[in-house]
């Protein structure tokens, strides 16, 4: 969990920080994130510990590298429908505490996502740095 989480996190972003310092390049780089970053959750310490990692990860690497013109910013969707949830969805009980703490009713869908990653690609969004786009209207 932590290998994939927020190791190869980590490795990914050091990678293309250190080529686009390299090259004299302006970048940014955008994680992956949770809402369990911040809110922990229950039975799944090591999926919270790893992606609270990845928040201060973004939050890190943007201090040191913002000032070379390379933004890190991380996106923090909630619960998401995907196969790691299934169990999750397909458990009446749980799937019903779960969606009535989500605003919306309804799990996120991966296109869900796609709204802060267009915030934060283009040029204008230069500013934003170290940020952690919380979702959670809907998952």
């Amino acid at each position: 969990m932590i290998a994939v989480n927020l190791t190869a996190v980590f490795r990914l972003s050091q990678l293309a920080g250190q080529d686009m310092l390299k090259r004299g390049a302006k970048g940014k780089i955008l994680n992956i994130a949770s809402l369990l970053s911040f809110q922990g959750g229950i039975l799944v310490p090591a999926y919270a510990a790893a992606k609270g990692g990845v928040a201060q990860l973004t939050k890190a690497l943007a201090n040191e590298w913002a000032s070379k013109g390379i933004n890190v910013n991380a996106i923090a969707p909630g619960y998401m429908a995907t196969d790691n949830t299934t169990a999750l969805r397909q458990d009446p009980q749980r799937n019903r505490q779960i969606l009535e703490r989500i605003p919306a009713g309804r799990w996120g869908e991966p296109g869900d996502i796609a709204a802060p990653r267009y915030f934060f690609a283009p040029p204008p969004a230069t500013t934003f740095m170290g940020t952690s786009w919380r979702s959670t209207a809907a998952g």
